[in-house]
């Protein structure tokens, strides 16, 4: 199972943001951005990224030349850059649209995206519809005695 966040464009509110745009980040190891680095951080657009990730690899391996290092260990500490990339592939694709002023919406758990969409979608619209009916004679929403969550039935209760 996978887990991923849930992004809505910065257009609107969240609730009226066009459910078509919104974007599923999974969490975990992204392959590609491990394997193409720079290529997978273009083509998603994350352009800061792209700099910091190119003035890194510059910067190693700048020192390793000047430190007289052999190609096997620039091979190396170029192959650990894209392995942090790889493995925080998630984290900056999120940051980025936080910085682009997208809302995060929640998270969701799927098998794979689509189950992920669905799950999520199903609640989402849910919520939309509005808070639960109350029911006068139990005091709390259809189906539930009261809205405590937790060891005690009631506010103020004993234990």
């Amino acid at each position: 199972m996978s887990t991923f966040t849930v992004h809505a464009p910065p257009d609107g509110s969240a609730d009226a943001a066009d459910p078509e745009r919104f974007v599923f980040v999974r969490d975990g190891f992204y392959f590609w951005a491990f394997a193409l680095a720079p290529l997978w951080l273009l083509a998603h657009r994350l352009w800061l990224a792209f700099v910091v990730y190119a003035a890194i690899v510059g910067a190693v391996e700048a020192a390793l030349m000047l430190s007289g290092a052999s190609p096997v260990w620039q091979f190396w500490a170029i192959l650990i850059v894209e392995l942090g990339v790889g493995l925080e592939a998630a984290s900056i694709r999120r940051w980025t649209l936080t910085r682009r002023r997208w809302t995060t919406l929640g998270f969701v758990v799927g098998d794979d995206r689509e189950t992920a969409e669905q799950r999520f979608f199903t609640q989402w619209v849910e919520r939309r519809r509005g808070p639960p009916q109350v029911s006068p004679a139990r005091g709390g929403p259809r189906g539930f005695s009261s809205d405590i969550i937790g060891l005690f039935p009631e506010a103020g209760g004993s234990p």
